[in-house]
């Protein structure tokens, strides 16, 4: 008889585990769920802040072509420029620049993450990214990085301009 309560306790306890594992995994699903529905509200949020300066630069530089990117990439915008360089006694040379800031997708990772391209009359002027995540970002941090990326590469275009 001992040994029959015993089991009876055993499967039991192994039912209840099971059962609390099925209720974590659902607590998971949920979990993940606002994870991407919270990383979606941040990117809408970064996409429209990076859309608005981009325009703005655009009016300051003529010339400059406004693109809304949704790629797999991820999404933003970008901006792209060509000029031709005609220096006397030199062969006419064509001058591309370009700033592209996107955001990444959801991952499993749980990070949001803004990367940045920059190319100024045809070389690299930076390369970034940066990321937070998404239980712990803050908007305001992202928005800050966003203006100081396009400025700098304002100040260093008209520069080389």
């Amino acid at each position: 008889m001992d040994f029959e309560k015993r089991l009876k306790h055993a499967i039991n306890k192994g039912r209840t585990a099971k059962d609390e594992e099925l209720q974590q995994d659902v607590g998971k699903k949920m979990s993940e769920e606002e994870f991407r529905n919270l990383h979606l509200k941040y990117r809408l949020e970064l996409t429209e802040h990076i859309d608005s300066c981009l325009k703005k630069l655009t009016d300051h530089f003529p010339g400059f072509q406004f693109k809304t990117l949704m790629e797999e990439d991820g999404w933003g915008s970008r901006i792209t420029r060509d000029d031709v360089s005609l220096s006397t006694g030199k062969k006419a040379q064509s001058l591309y620049s370009r700033l592209e800031m996107i955001v990444r997708p959801f991952t499993d990772t749980h990070i949001i993450e803004l990367v940045a391209k920059a190319t100024i009359r045809n070389k690299e002027t930076y390369n970034r990214s940066h990321y937070q995540f998404v239980a712990e970002a803050d908007m305001q941090s992202f928005q800050d990085l966003i203006d100081i990326w396009i400025l700098e590469f304002a100040e260093e275009f008209s520069f080389q301009a």
